[in-house]
């Protein structure tokens, strides 16, 4: 199995296929794979998903298995009578007991199974969510980090040009060893930070590829997409209403679990108060006794217990006062993720506004100015690469902040469970894919 696994390819073919599947309306990004074609990926590749499906068809299976009921029970009886008078000393017989699986009981069981088939399509929705968010998160800190690592690179460069000149300077005692080191010291912070920037990138591509279920050598031959990456959208959070966020509080799946959890302890409260009364069983037989064919028929009934099961009438009732809590504070946790992340969103905007609006503008202006100036010898190859690069600095803490950003807007989707922009938002719900 780990061989098969390994020695999985992109059928590009397959994925163009599940894409107009879950998303009728979406182009084809063709060999440039978007996030919905990655997502088609993962529905294709996923062994979590996989598992997931196959759980829920455990449950179903078990579900259509419990409406057959408990099973009869056969009882069969001989007996021997020494110096019998009738014609045969032998007694045979036979009585099958049948419980009566009707009610409240029976309701109260079935309901135990269908619940867990809800619970199961629960968690399959939960596990394709968490697949889509690890492929969401991992391919935008694969583009941050390829950024990254031209930025450092670039920074590598300059500081490289820097300490020439700061070596010839001091060659002519114009500079101390000092200033040297220090040019030195930036010199390989930086070649070491691009030496970083890359691992990252090949680490978030592994796990983006773990995510997807196909080997790390499947993505070589791909291109990534994804469209106005540098150029994120304007505030999210005005198109939160209050619909939007009750439809994300009845889409987790803590929130559901936790509802099916409190509608199992309202079942075990209704089966323990049915368990006051006795229960009932039939048993139809038939005796063969010495040549006498007698046909009994027998009522049985399970008699509750001498608190008239009060003891566990309230053991239930505090399990389901439990699960109330429980789903209350599943509920207010769900809304309160939604409040942090619509915060953080709007925090991290401000500070790439801020960035681009100060640092950026600041640092292109002085690297535009030292061009000048040493083309105009006013500055010598120390004091341009200063400049230079504090213009990639500048860069790099742009990229800081947009990373900050793309994780609070996964953070806002991941609270919502619901994708904001891009080609996701073109997915229909299945139950309306073969409407007309």
């Amino acid at each position: 199995m780990g061989a098969e696994a390994r020695s999985r390819t992109l059928d590009l073919e397959q994925v163009r296929a599940e894409v107009a599947s879950i998303a009728p309306n979406a182009g084809w990004s063709g060999p440039r794979l978007d996030r919905l074609a990655l997502f088609a990926v993962a529905l294709l590749n996923s062994r979590d998903i996989a598992a997931a499906r196959a759980g829920v068809e455990s449950a179903r299976a078990s579900a259509k298995a419990s409406r057959l009921g408990p099973g009869a029970t056969l009882t069969l009886t001989t007996e021997y009578a020494r110096n019998a008078a009738e014609s045969s000393p032998w007694l045979f017989g036979g009585a099958i007991d049948i419980p009566l699986d009707v009610g409240t009981r029976r309701k109260a069981r079935l309901t135990g199974f269908d619940l867990a088939v809800d619970v199961a399509r629960y968690d399959q929705a939960d596990k394709i969510w968490s697949v889509r968010m690890a492929v969401r998160r991992a391919l935008a800190e694969y583009f941050i980090a390829e950024r990254q690592a031209v930025a450092y690179q670039r920074v590598a460069q300059v500081r490289a040009r820097q300490q020439a000149a700061m070596e010839n300077r001091v060659k002519a005692g114009e500079a101390s060893l000092a200033e040297l080191e220090r040019v030195r010291a930036d010199g390989a912070d930086a070649v070491r930070r691009a030496a970083e920037a890359v691992n990252s990138s090949r680490s978030a591509l592994q796990s983006l590829a773990t995510a997807l279920g196909v080997p790390f050598e499947a993505l070589h031959d791909v291109t990534l997409s994804w469209t106005d990456f540098d150029k994120p959208a304007g505030d999210p959070g005005t198109g939160v209403t209050e619909e939007v966020r009750a439809a994300a509080t009845l889409s987790r799946a803590d929130v559901l679990k936790a509802l099916a959890a409190y509608d199992q302890a309202e079942a075990d409260l209704r089966a323990e108060v049915a368990r006051q009364y006795p229960a009932i069983s039939i048993a139809p037989g038939y005796t063969w006794e010495r040549g006498l064919v007698k046909i009994p028929v027998s009522l049985a009934l399970v008699l509750p217990p001498l608190d008239l099961n009060r003891g566990a009438i309230a053991t239930a009732q505090a399990r389901r006062s439990e699960a109330g809590r429980k789903l209350e504070a599943v509920v207010a946790a769900s809304q309160a993720a939604v409040d942090l992340a619509l915060a953080e969103t709007r925090a991290a905007r401000e500070a790439l506004g801020q960035v681009r609006r100060v640092e950026i503008d600041t640092a292109g202006r002085l690297s535009a100015q030292a061009d000048r100036e040493l083309a105009q010898g006013a500055i010598d190859r120390t004091d341009w690469a200063a400049a230079q690069a504090g213009a990639g600095l500048a860069r790099i803490s742009e990229l800081d902040a947009l990373a900050r950003v793309h994780a609070a807007d996964a953070n806002l989707e991941d609270a919502l469970r619901r994708p904001l922009e891009g080609p996701e938002t073109m997915i229909v719900d299945p139950a309306s894919r073969n409407r007309p």
